[in-house]
């Protein structure tokens, strides 16, 4: 909404649109590597995931089960823990919700974040990140810095293995998943056609667009007999190591904070030919995601005109720190307050 001619991102950037257009004051999302943070920033919105099982998927489309999780997205980090506090808490429905006890989020809001510990990525701050965007980013760490956060830097080894191991184990599981669109019992139904492998091959064909299709074969491919254990094995070890970095990271801080996105929003279809580079696009997002902890972004101020957002990581069901993490900024600052033109 901020430029009709740039991406909202995906794939809940009808959310976030919709959410930073004033059309409404909230809106749900699912986010496999992303998908609710992104859009969030670049929108200039608030996205929450929660831990993975906080949130029931029950009635979710799946595309990789060890990865998605619901959320929310919202104007203030307020909202979102009002929402959150709804939504979180065990579902008999779901097999990978987690019977944990749901804090009062809204209740421990406005608790003080003096003494918060946070940690700055030094991997985050690379080459691959928007100089303008850097700066802005860093300023809202500042930020935290003088509501009273010590901010020390900490140590992610591995977390740039993160982007070639989300793409081998999320199309794995796409690939499965999908497996079920067959134009029988779910998805397109191709007409008039004149077998079950041609009703099969063309309900398929025509029902997924190029992205699903690239993913699917692609995950069909790493789970084929003989590159198992070359590819999906080997990204499944290298989860387990980044995840494990985050928590030896969690044990020296409370939040870690970064940026969201590398760069202010894209051009609708500037991406579209060059599916590595829309990729990289979740280079910030996607480790919380394969380690299975909160993560949200926050807008913290404008480079051209265009949003950005500050990423902010937690300990497994640590929201409540997040959300403080979050408010405390918003109350100084007032960037989720800006409306985008057309729609004030």
């Amino acid at each position: 909404p901020w430029d009709l001619t740039r991406s909202p991102g995906g794939s809940s950037g009808g959310s976030a649109a919709a959410v930073a257009a004033r059309l409404v004051p909230a809106a749900t999302g699912t986010d496999t590597g992303g998908s609710i943070r992104q859009p969030a920033a670049l929108t200039g919105a608030v996205g929450i995931k929660p831990t993975y099982g906080r949130v029931s998927r029950y009635g979710m489309i799946a595309f990789a089960s060890s990865l998605d999780q619901a959320g929310v997205i919202t104007r203030t980090a307020e909202d979102a823990a009002r929402l959150l506090g709804v939504m979180s808490g065990f579902d008999e429905r779901d097999s990978t919700s987690i019977d944990e006890p749901v804090p009062d989020y809204l209740g421990e809001l406005r608790s003080p974040i003096e003494g918060l510990r946070v940690g700055i990525v030094r991997q985050h701050f690379d080459e691959g990140l928007d100089e303008q965007c850097a700066v802005t980013v860093k300023e809202a760490i500042t930020s935290l810095e003088s509501l009273g956060a010590s901010v020390v830097e900490v140590d992610l080894p591995n977390i740039g293995l993160s982007v070639p191991a989300y793409y081998v184990v999320a199309p794995a599981e796409c690939s499965s998943n999908l497996s079920r669109f067959d134009g029988v019992r779910f998805g397109h139904r191709a007409e008039n056609a004149e077998d079950l492998l041609d009703h099969y091959c063309r309900s398929r064909g025509e029902g997924f667009g190029d992205e699903v299709k690239r993913r699917i074969m692609t995950g069909t491919y790493v789970l084929s007999a003989g590159y198992y254990d070359a590819y999906y094995l080997k990204a499944q070890q290298v989860r387990h190591l980044i995840a494990d970095d985050f928590r030896k990271a969690f044990a020296e801080v409370d939040v870690i904070a970064g940026p969201t996105s590398p760069s202010p929003a894209f051009r609708i279809g500037e991406k579209v030919d060059d599916p590595i580079t829309m990729y990289l696009n979740d280079i910030y997002t996607i480790g919380a995601n394969l380690a299975g902890l909160p993560a949200m972004s926050v807008p913290c101020g404008f480079v051209d005109g265009l949003p950005v957002g500050m990423h902010l990581v937690a300990a497994h069901f640590a929201e409540a720190t997040l959300l403080r993490c979050a408010h405390a900024y918003q109350q100084e600052t007032d960037w989720h307050l800006a409306c985008p033109e057309s729609f004030a």
